[in-house]
């Protein structure tokens, strides 16, 4: 039973919509899901299958949402680390400091900006990266080219990891997703590997 909460809108997104879904918060679009606290699976199965060293400290989120990451990494993996997000809706903020923050654990500093922007000027190192940037269900184009990519790597530790979330929930985003996934981010990470979830295609670093 889905019990909705509050709907709004922004400059960058036309419609969001905040429900009580299966007792997890979830935050959609008109078409996706931006957050589904520890049923966000695309994420949920990554973080199972690869292996959460204990040398993370540092975590990166480009596109924060209402923080499903932080949410099912402490609630999930029972995981503290400190977190950057970057979100650059002011609204989608707000609803995550409304119903997210105060119940997490570990320590948040959320920064509204263009990721794009962010990591231009970012010098900080982190030891993960999730990209989950979405503009509805497109990733805006600027985020798929090797130059953004190779930012996203020299904001890497030495042995950090980046996860960059995709929908693949059609045969058309599919192949999309798979030729971006061999054209752009081997190019960037040759070790990297495509892991299919359900409608998402998740690409790792190593």
């Amino acid at each position: 039973m889905e019990v909705h909460l509050e709907s709004s809108s922004s400059e960058h997104n036309e419609y969001l919509h905040v429900s009580l879904n299966k007792g997890r918060l979830q935050l959609s679009t008109a078409n996706a899901i931006y957050s589904y606290a520890d049923k966000y699976e695309n994420f949920y199965n990554i973080f199972k299958q690869i292996k959460l060293n204990d040398s993370i400290e540092d975590v990166l989120i480009l596109g924060f949402g209402l923080g499903s990451i932080p949410y099912m990494l402490e609630e999930k993996f029972g995981k503290e680390y400190c977190y950057t997000g970057v979100e650059i809706d002011e609204e989608v903020i707000y609803l995550a400091s409304k119903y997210v923050l105060s119940d997490l654990k570990s320590e948040v500093m959320l920064i509204e900006a263009d990721a794009i922007n962010y990591i231009h000027q970012c010098t900080q190192t982190f030891d993960l990266i999730c990209i989950d940037i979405f503009v509805d269900d497109q990733i805006p184009d600027v985020f798929l080219t090797s130059n953004f990519l190779h930012l996203v790597k020299d904001s890497l530790t030495d042995s950090g990891l980046v996860v960059f979330n995709h929908l693949a929930d059609r045969s058309s985003y599919e192949e999309k997703a798979r030729n971006y996934f061999k054209d752009v981010f081997k190019d960037a990470f040759p070790d990297g590997q495509y892991l299919q979830v359900r409608g998402n295609g998740m690409m790792v670093s190593s």
